[in-house]
């Protein structure tokens, strides 16, 4: 039982220690991350809807444009060369909002099961992310579109069933480990959409050169 429990705990600090780095790496001026359920619920919804209004700017073409080649070196991280379109960003949010979703409903059933699906960890995740992006290469942008906007508003009403203290106070659940659950609704949201909405920028900016 100790060594579930410090491998809880290990895992919680690595997700929070990578996740936290994923951002900090793409945005040096990073929004503040929420630290209550009031914040959070703004913060998701308005990064979310600055999204959306930022790809409502772009041409059809440019929705549909492969990625200029700087986009691949604008950055060291895996992400700049794995997404090759709008589409694929898109997905991408989406995954990670299944991720959440499966996470949160199977442990708060009573079902253990850890945030990364088998054979995946925090060292490997990058492979998940291209199987993701494996999976969606036939996928059309209108659908994209589609299942990221049904998988936020899932996102945002099982958020809003929860109690502040329990988004929010350490402990709460045993399945976070150190970590707060807030604090995984608070990367799957508003600052993996900063996250997509930096990069969509850097694209438009290429695009329009």
């Amino acid at each position: 039982m100790r060594s579930k429990t410090k491998n809880s705990i290990f895992v919680a600090i690595i997700f929070h220690t990578i996740i936290n780095n994923v951002f900090v790496n793409v945005n040096r001026f990073e929004m503040s991350r929420a630290t209550t359920k009031t914040d959070l619920i703004i913060a998701a919804n308005e990064q979310f809807d600055k999204l959306w209004k930022l790809i409502d700017t772009m041409s059809d073409e440019q929705q549909n444009a492969v990625f200029g080649s700087e986009m691949a070196t604008a950055g060291k991280e895996a992400h700049w060369s794995r997404d090759k379109n709008v589409r694929d960003v898109l997905v991408h949010l989406y995954e990670w909002h299944q991720l959440l979703l499966s996470w949160i409903n199977a442990n708060r059933n009573g079902k253990a099961k850890p945030f990364l699906p088998e054979p995946y960890n925090w060292k490997t995740y990058p492979a998940m992310n291209v199987e993701f992006w494996k999976k969606h290469q036939n996928t059309p942008l209108i659908d994209a579109k589609k299942i990221l906007k049904e998988s936020h508003k899932d996102v945002m009403e099982l958020i809003e069933t929860f109690s502040n203290d329990e988004l929010f106070a350490k402990k709460s659940f045993a399945w976070t480990g150190t970590s707060t659950l807030g604090a995984y609704c608070v990367s799957a949201t508003s600052s993996h959409y900063d996250w997509a909405i930096k990069k969509m920028k850097i694209h438009i900016k290429i695009n329009s050169r």
